[in-house]
Parts: C-alpha cells; sequence; structure tokens
C-alpha cells in the first residue's frame, strides 16, 4: 500500500499529490495561464468512472492531509484540524484522525463525513477498514445519490463498500432543511424499520419492524418488506388499486410482481370485482437476442352480472429468425393475439388489456424475409367482432396473403417497381354479402423521374392485374372466375421558386411550389367484383395528387383528371426550421367517374372541392394547423379539421382541436397540462400580492385533463380530469374518468394515488389514462438522466 502524506496543491482540476512530477505539472501550467496561453487540455480518465473494480480499487493509494500531520513510519499517521483521507471513490473528514498503515483501520472520535461512491454518510464515533470498507458509525445520517433517500440510525454496520445495515433506522425521499435554517427535519412520509440492509449494488434495501408514516399517520406496518431504492424491479407486492365501476362495484386488485430474470418477469393481478367475483390476471414478458414478447391474461369464472365465464387473453411477440442460405435473408415474425369469451367483453371490463378492449380484435401472424432480391411477405389475419344488437357493424374478412415486391433502379433513370400477392379471403356472408375467394394480384410500375434545382417532372405508367375465384357469383352475376387489367398513365409535375423576406422583423426564405397532376385510367366495369380490402381514401393534399382515390386492390377508379395546386412555405435560413406553410388545391375531372363502391353513386361535376392547408409555427412553443374542404359549388366549409398546441416549457401543454364534417359531425377536444401555481400568481400579480410558500403559487399544484364534446350531439362524449400535487417527496393524483361505451350507456370512474418518492406508489394508477389521453403529458417525477456520484462530490 502506497501512504501519501504531503501537503497537496488544489487546483481547478481537483487535489493532487505534491511531488516533484506533480510540482512540475502544476508549475508549467500555471505559467502557461500567467502568459495568457492555452489551458491544459482534460483528457477522458478512468478516474471518473462510477464505480471502480476491486482489483484497481485495492492497488490505489491513500492520500491524507491536514493542518497537523504526525506521523510514524511504515506505522500510520495522526492528522489534527481539517483531516482529510480519500482512497479511491472514499472521502473522509473530521477534525482529528488516527490512520492505521498496518491494519489499513481508521478511527474517529467527534463528527465525521464520508462521502463513499457519491454517498454521503455524517455521524460521531468511526471505525473503517478503508480498502474494504468495513467497520461500525454511530448515530449516523445517511444521504443515497441514486435515490435522493436519506435517513437516521442509531448505529450503522458496514459489510463493504456496497453494503451496509443500519440498526433502528429510518428512510424518506423528503428532503431535510438546511442547517442555517435551524429547523428540525420533519418529513411527509418516513419509512422506520427495526433494521434496515442496504444492498447498493441491487439497489434494494430490506426492512424487518418495519412502519410507513405519512403526515405522522402510520399508514402501513409489516414484520418485513424489501424494496427498490431507484426504481429497479423488485419480486414483490406491488401497492393495490380500489375503483369504483358505476357498473362492476368496487374493483380491488392486489398486483404481485415476480422479477424473474434480468430479461424476464411476470405480474400476476388477482382482482374482486364486488358484483361479478374473482377476477385472476397476468402478465409475462420476456426479452432474447432474437425474440421479444408479451402474455396477457384474464379469467373470471361465473361472472355474477353475466351468468357464465368470462376470459380474454393477447400476445404480442417478435422474432428474428436467422437465414443459413446465402440468397434469402433473415426473416422477421410477428405474432399478435387477441381474444375474448364474448361480445359485451370490451363494454365489462374497460381496466383491462387495452387491446382486448375494442369491438374488433386482431389476430395475426406475419413474416417477412427478402427472398432472391424480392421482399415476401406471408400473412395470415383472423379477426374476432364483437358485436351490439343495437349498433352491428360489417366484419372485416379474414385472409391468408402471400406478397412479394422488387424494384429496379437503371442507369438511364428508368424504373421499375414490380407486387404481387395471393390472397384467400373468408367472413360472415350474411354481414358482408359477399362471398368468400380468392385474387390473384398483380401491379407494374414504370417511371423515369426528372429532377431539378428548379423543380421535377415523373412520367409514370402502371398496369394493375386481378384473377379472382368465388365460391359463388355475386348477386346479379353469373360468373364466379373474374379477370380484369387496367392501364394507368400519370403525370407529375411541380416548380420551385425562393425568395429572401423579412416578415415581423426576421428574415426568412419564402417558396412558392406550383404542382400539376394529370392522371389517365380508362373505365372498366367492375360491378361484378368483390370488394375485399378497398375503401376510399381520405381526402387530403397527398392523396389529391394520387393515380387511384381508393384503398386496397379491387376497385381501380377511371380517371380523366388534372390536379393543380400551390404551396408556400416560410423557412428561417438559421435553422432550415418551417415556420409557416400555406397550400390550396383542387381536382378537375374531364369526365365523371363511372367505377365506384358498393352503395355508392356515380361522382358527377368536374370541379372537385377545394382543399386549403395552412401550418403555423413562428414561435418554438405555437402551434397552429388547420385543413378545411370548401365545396366547390356552395363555397361552404364542408369538412373543417383546427388544431392549435401551446407548450411553453416542461409540465405546460395546452392543446385544442375543432373537428366538424358537414352533417355528419362537429367536435371540439381540448387537453391539457398546467401548473395552477402559474394562475394564482397571476391573480396576485393583479392584486397587488406575491404567491410564495407551498401552496399554489409555488407551482405545487397541476391541472390535468381531457375533453370531448360533441356539438352535433350536444352533449360530453369521453373525459379525463384531473389534479396532481408535487410535495418534493410525494405526489398525490386524483383523477375522474368518463367514458361512452355506446350512445345510452357511459361508465365512470374515480382514481386517487400517493406516490412516494424513490419508494412505493398506493392506490389507483391512473398514469395509463393520463399518458393515452393527453398527448405530451410527463409524470412529474420521470427521471430524465441517471444520477452520478460526482453529484455529491467533496
Amino acid at each position: 500500500m502506497f501512504l501519501w502524506v504531503d501537503y497537496r496543491y488544489c487546483s481547478r482540476y481537483g487535489w493532487l499529490p505534491l511531488t516533484a512530477a506533480t510540482l512540475g505539472v502544476i508549475l508549467t501550467a500555471q505559467a502557461g495561464l500567467a502568459l495568457g496561453q492555452e489551458s491544459v487540455q482534460l483528457k477522458s480518465s478512468s478516474s471518473l468512472s462510477e464505480h471502480f473494480d476491486e482489483s484497481v480499487r485495492k492497488q490505489m493509494p491513500v492520500f491524507v492531509s491536514g493542518d497537523s500531520i504526525t506521523s510514524r513510519t511504515e506505522l500510520g499517521v495522526t492528522l489534527e484540524g481539517r483531516a482529510e483521507l480519500r482512497k479511491s471513490e472514499t472521502v473522509i473528514k473530521a477534525h482529528h484522525m488516527d490512520y492505521n498503515q498496518v491494519t489499513d483501520v481508521v478511527k474517529i472520535s467527534g463528527d465525521v463525513l464520508i462521502n463513499q461512491g457519491g454517498n454521503r454518510f455524517t455521524g460521531k464515533d468511526l471505525e473503517l477498514g478503508v480498502t474494504d470498507f468495513s467497520g461500525f458509525f454511530s448515530q449516523p445520517h445517511y444521504e443515497f445519490y441514486k435515490s435522493g433517500g436519506q435517513g437516521d440510525a442509531k448505529r450503522m454496520e458496514f459489510v463493504s463498500e456496497r453494503s451496509a445495515i443500519a440498526k433502528f433506522a429510518s428512510y424518506s425521499t423528503c428532503k431535510r432543511p438546511e442547517p442555517s435554517d435551524g429547523k428540525p427535519w420533519r418529513p411527509d412520509w418516513i419509512f422506520t424499520a427495526d433494521q434496515l440492509d442496504f444492498d447498493l449494488e441491487q439497489d434494494v434495501a430490506t426492512a424487518s419492524g418495519a412502519t410507513l408514516r405519512f403526515k405522522d399517520v402510520p399508514i402501513l406496518a409489516l414484520p418485513g418488506i424489501s424494496f427498490p431504492m431507484s426504481g429497479a424491479r423488485k419480486s414483490g407486492v406491488l401497492a393495490p388499486s380500489i375503483i369504483s365501476d358505476s357498473i362492476s362495484g368496487l374493483i380491488v386488485t392486489q398486483p404481485v410482481y415476480w422479477n424473474i430474470a434480468p430479461n424476464r418477469d411476470a405480474t400476476f393481478y388477482p382482482t374482486l370485482i364486488t358484483n361479478r367475483g374473482l377476477d385472476l390476471g397476468g402478465e409475462f414478458r420476456y426479452l432474447e437476442n432474437n425474440h421479444t414478447g408479451t402474455f396477457r391474461a384474464d379469467y373470471l369464472p361465473n361472472d355474477k352480472l353475466y351468468g357464465s365465464t368470462r376470459w380474454g387473453f393477447s400476445v404480442d411477440q417478435r422474432s428474428v429468425v436467422k437465414s443459413s442460405l446465402s440468397d434469402v435473408g433473415d426473416a422477421l415474425m410477428t405474432l399478435r393475439l387477441n381474444r375474448v369469451s364474448d361480445d359485451s367483453y370490451w363494454r365489462d371490463f374497460t381496466n383491462n388489456n387495452i387491446s382486448l378492449t375494442q369491438r374488433l380484435l386482431d389476430n395475426e401472424f406475419n413474416t417477412a424475409a427478402l427472398v432472391g432480391g424480392w421482399t415476401t411477405q406471408f400473412r395470415v389475419q383472423r379477426w374476432q367482432t364483437l358485436q351490439d344488437v343495437t349498433n352491428v357493424i360489417t366484419p372485416p374478412f379474414d385472409r391468408t396473403q402471400l406478397s412479394t415486391r422488387r424494384g429496379f433502379n437503371w442507369a438511364n433513370g428508368l424504373r421499375l417497381q414490380l407486387d404481387g400477392d395471393t390472397t384467400a379471403f373468408k367472413s360472415n356472408t350474411a354481414l358482408t354479402a359477399q362471398p368468400d375467394g380468392r385474387r390473384i394480384f398483380g401491379n407494374a410500375q414504370l417511371s423515369r423521374p426528372w429532377l431539378f434545382p428548379s423543380g421535377f417532372i415523373t412520367p409514370k405508367l402502371l398496369l394493375n392485374m386481378a384473377s379472382y375465384k368465388l365460391d359463388s357469383p355475386l348477386v346479379g352475376a353469373n360468373d364466379a372466375a373474374l379477370q380484369r387489367t387496367i392501364p394507368t398513365l400519370s403525370l407529375d409535375g411541380g416548380l420551385f421558386f425562393d425568395r429572401d423576406i423579412h416578415l415581423f422583423d426576421r428574415a426568412y426564405v419564402q417558396t412558392l411550389e406550383p404542382r400539376i397532376f394529370y392522371v389517365r385510367t380508362p373505365y372498366h366495369d367492375q360491378s361484378r367484383l368483390p370488394v375485399y380490402d378497398s375503401g376510399e381514401k381520405d381526402f387530403t393534399l397527398t392523396t389529391i395528387y394520387s393515380e387511384n382515390p381508393y384503398l386496397g386492390n379491387d376497385r381501380i377508379a377511371d380517371m380523366n383528371r388534372l390536379t393543380l395546386g400551390v404551396t408556400s412555405k416560410f423557412i428561417d435560413p438559421a435553422t432550415g426550421a418551417q415556420a409557416l406553410s400555406m397550400g390550396v388545391a383542387q381536382r378537375f375531372s374531364f369526365a365523371d367517374q363511372l367505377v365506384t363502391l358498393p352503395g355508392s353513386t356515380t361522382q358527377m361535376g368536374r370541379l372537385s372541392d377545394w382543399l386549403v392547408n395552412t401550418s403555423i409555427n413562428i414561435q418554438p412553443t405555437w402551434t397552429l394547423d388547420s385543413t378545411v374542404q370548401f365545396g366547390a359549388e356552395s363555397g361552404a366549409a364542408e369538412r373543417t379539421t383546427l388544431t392549435s398546441r401551446y407548450s411553453p416549457s416542461n409540465y405546460r401543454s395546452l392543446a385544442a382541436a375543432y373537428r366538424m364534417q358537414q352533417g355528419v359531425s362537429e367536435q371540439v377536444d381540448v387537453n391539457w397540462q398546467w401548473p395552477l401555481g402559474d394562475l394564482v400568481g397571476r391573480l396576485d400579480e393583479n392584486q397587488g400580492t406575491a404567491s410564495t410558500g407551498r401552496g399554489l403559487g409555488a407551482n405545487r399544484w397541476y391541472t390535468v385533463g381531457r375533453l370531448n364534446y360533441s356539438l352535433f350531439d350536444k352533449r360530453l362524449v369521453n373525459a379525463i380530469v384531473g389534479f396532481e400535487y408535487d410535495a418534493d417527496c410525494w405526489v398525490g393524483r386524483i383523477v375522474l374518468e368518463k367514458t361512452q361505451l355506446d350512445v345510452n350507456t357511459t361508465n365512470q370512474r374515480i382514481m386517487f394515488q400517493i406516490e412516494f418518492t424513490g419508494f412505493a406508489r398506493a392506490g389507483i394508477s391512473p398514469l395509463a389514462s393520463l399518458r393515452s389521453n393527453i398527448p405530451r403529458y410527463q409524470n412529474l417525477r420521470e427521471q430524465r438522466s441517471s444520477p452520478s456520484r460526482f453529484s455529491q462530490y467533496d
């Protein structure tokens, strides 16, 4: 062991042992700084590691310093006045210190401060092995940098640098007042125990004879418990949840977590539903090198309200299958299953897995790989449709599909893309009113883009082919074997103009981008063909420039249309950020469109509706987007979408949206997360007073929520409104939620939660509802960076 007993030099780079070598470096650096030369260049060093290996730590020397040093050669030293000992991650400070170099033990009487890898301990009477960090400490106060937790004990026994035992100890993440304040430490919550075993390697504490107090009221007493100190996973009983449901009654869930392995875990959710019975739920998750997945299941025997057994399960798995063949790439395989026992499951179990509370449950197996240069995919999809007698929906077709795609690019600029698939479709023919069948589809696209700095032009030729073999002919048709081949010609072109401009005293580059698009597809009677996967595209500034107004491969519309549009953008030349964008487009038809979807009529008229889009983001905190579809003849707004968001900083977000489709729907949607202290502070300013303290003015109270109101139906569709209170070491939440199940049925519930920061959560967790309903919602206690031992460096 090496022992340095020389005085040391403190520089901007930290403490250095004062030897001939370091003295030369110091003098050189100081001389350079004095002459105005460039300072010493800092480099990365293993000394800045968060933790040293034991073999490295044992080889590191011990540094000591003090106002007075008495040395006994090869035996030890006695330090008086500002005594300090350092070794690797350990720093010990006191007024008086005796260090025995033979036994490697330091003994201190009086006030002591220890910083071990960022964890701080203060107290009296210390006896400690410096290298192995074993010994005892009387009346210690401790602070752990990872969790922010702290506490006191009657005695602490150090087993190693990563393990300690505290007798008659306490633990809390509530901040201790500064010594200068002279106030006693009265934390809002505190965990006391006869013994606390700290495992700092796993960041886990184990307590015996434990009691949890909140506002000095005991709320939990246990003979033994272990808990994570840094949010790490830990097997054990989780906080229960209690929900009051307007239909199911009181719902009490006691989750149990099992940390099986670093890459596997399971959570069990036994749930007592007072009006239904005992529901047994569980979730298993795993993460392997080439596989990852989640399995969730719920089983409720003999539902007292429904009269039979209820169940549901979901599977979500992704796998990569390695290929040993040179012309076959690795295969990506996905499996997604969602099944429930009955049609009313989605309505009765809104608190269960979200994938099981929809009316269309997707079950799909998919595998894709690159085979001989072709992207090939095999897909099996089955739907479970949950019907409601008051609102019957047409189920989608189940499908078994094999598809492939490949693109070719030649030196002369020509591009060829080939697509093909064969699919078998099957569904409930009584609801779809169509026969099941098989379809072979092929599509070839040949294009030659010309790209210039000032514009582009792209001619394209498409050939769409399909062959059907139906189980029976469609109503009014005689043939069950049908084919079609339809060519399409399109020409897409645009120009780019730009100029420098000043707007609102700011410099911008304004662009002007006119665009013209022509498409010609001859008419082909497709009324005898089924519609398995086709639907009408949404009418937007993107789809108005497409060759076919329909999704899928069952309908190819006859088109003889010209689309004209123009877009102007204002761009910040320094950052490239888009501050303003305005676009308008309209389509002109030279002939009526005769090919339609079943139930639709021939599209008459020469001019389509106008599409006008505006996007404003002049200030980074404000965004405004609007899309309005104006009738070609009436000039009135047929469809409108307006969205706006204001997000000036973290935990401050306000958004509003207005959506209208003439004669169909009209809704207003508002969501927010905002500190009430901002509002109260402004009120106080108006009254000439200042808002201070731990109340509203200190930004401890936050309001969160989302309201969806139908102006068309004159009723509140869905709502979630809540309040959050941030008390530094704990967060309180209360949230009320209303969900519209159908036209006549709603479900209401109230959720309350107290989150003891760095310890546990008690009550119902509304976080999932807040995240899914409120875009950009931020957890008040979400850790955004990993703590470092240097955050508490002495």
